[in-house]
Formats: C-alpha cells, sequence, structure tokens
C-alpha cells in the first residue's frame, strides 16, 4: 500500500519502519522541545497523510518513551478524510523533566482496515458464562 505525504514542516521526516517487519512507522519531531513532570502537550509532527477510505491512522506509544521515561500518547486516531497535519498529544507521567531533540522518535503509527458497522438495537442479549462480570471478575 502507498500514501500519499506532504512536508508541512520543511525539516520533517517521512515516516517509516526501523525494521521491515514492525507494525508501526516511527513518527518524529521536526523541532526540540521539553516536557515537565506532569505536562500534558500537543506537538506537530510536520506532516499530512491521505489515509484511504476503509483504513485508519492509529498513534502508538514508543514502548521504550513509556517505559522508561513515562511519556504516554493520547489521541491517536487519524480518521481517512482528515487531511491536516498531525499532532500527537503526549503526557509526561513522571517526576523528571524529558527533552526531545530535533528528529527524535516520538510514536509510531499504525495504518489498519476498520469495520464499518450498524448498531441493532435489542431488548436482550445472548446470555455467556462471563455475563456482566467485569474489572477483576475474572480473579487474580
Amino acid at each position: 500500500m502507498k500514501i500519499k505525504i506532504k512536508k508541512i514542516h520543511p525539516d520533517a521526516i517521512i515516516p517509516h519502519h526501523a525494521h521491515y517487519n514492525d507494525a508501526g512507522m516511527d513518527l518524529f519531531t521536526p523541532e526540540a522541545f521539553e516536557m515537565m513532570p506532569n505536562e500534558r502537550i500537543s506537538i506537530p509532527i510536520g506532516v499530512a497523510i491521505e489515509i484511504p477510505d476503509g483504513y485508519v491512522g492509529l498513534m502508538w506509544d514508543k514502548s521504550g518513551l513509556s517505559h522508561k521515561y513515562g511519556i504516554k500518547t493520547f489521541g491517536g486516531v487519524i480518521d481517512a478524510g482528515y487531511r491536516g497535519e498531525l499532532h500527537v498529544g503526549l503526557m509526561n507521567l513522571s517526576n523528571k523533566s524529558f527533552k526531545f531533540e530535533k528528529g527524535h522518535k516520538v510514536v509510531q503509527l499504525l495504518i489498519q482496515k476498520v469495520e464499518y458497522i450498524e448498531f441493532e438495537e435489542a431488548e436482550e442479549l445472548n446470555s455467556t458464562d462471563r455475563g456482566a462480570g467485569g474489572f477483576g471478575s475474572t480473579g487474580k
């Protein structure tokens, strides 16, 4: 699959896979910035993409940033009809500041097929062994 991409920022890096069999493509920051402890920000990625109908772009954490530094990704759904610059919401969940250098990997992007469904209202749902049990109902 080929997806059209447009640079919005002159120093933007075209997303790419770090390894040939990676699910996600790395997205990079075109500018340096620093996140303070417990700060939530939205940063521009510097590119716009043309996702085809029937697909969605999903932005997910970079595991190293998340596990080692507490940098969490928020709001990562890119609809097929969106043509503006990609932005990613980030939160620094740690008690230390974190510096992103220009060109630093920020998030990973997955392009996936979408199933379009239609809800059908019903008076009852089929019963299952689990039923309405949730939030710890299956034990430790």
